[in-house]
């Protein structure tokens, strides 16, 4: 069985990276791929003071729950998780953006002295 760590992944959208930063918790393996099998929790940062939380499903639906009839998708899982990866979320049918993975930290690390991953190679 391959070496697996619990991460934070901090992703920007390309086009206006000071809006809606995504943060979500995964599992990945030493290659970076996710190997979470089951759906985990993530977070939009609409404003500074709004958030939007959701589930990504496992077949890369982004879930915001019940009392919303939106469904986005992402290819997030299908990549390699390093700092500087790209992938795509479609907000529906004919629109999308392309985020960048700008920092992959330890879970469990305290914040004066998390450790951030540079690189999984």
């Amino acid at each position: 069985m391959s070496e697996t760590r619990d991460i934070r992944v901090l992703a920007l959208w390309r086009d206006d990276p000071t809006e809606a930063p995504m943060t979500l918790d995964l599992r990945i393996d030493a290659q970076g791929g996710v190997v979470s099998t089951w759906d985990v929790f993530g977070v939009f940062d609409l404003d500074g003071a709004n958030s939007r939380p959701f589930v990504l499903r496992r077949d890369g639906a982004i879930d915001f729950g019940a009392a919303s009839p939106e469904l986005w998708r992402t290819n997030l899982r299908e990549i390699a998780i390093l700092v500087n990866a790209l992938f795509t979320v479609h907000w529906n049918d004919a629109d999308s953006g392309d985020y960048k993975i700008v920092k992959i930290a330890a879970l469990g690390a305290r914040a004066s002295s998390a450790k951030v991953v540079r690189a999984l190679r």
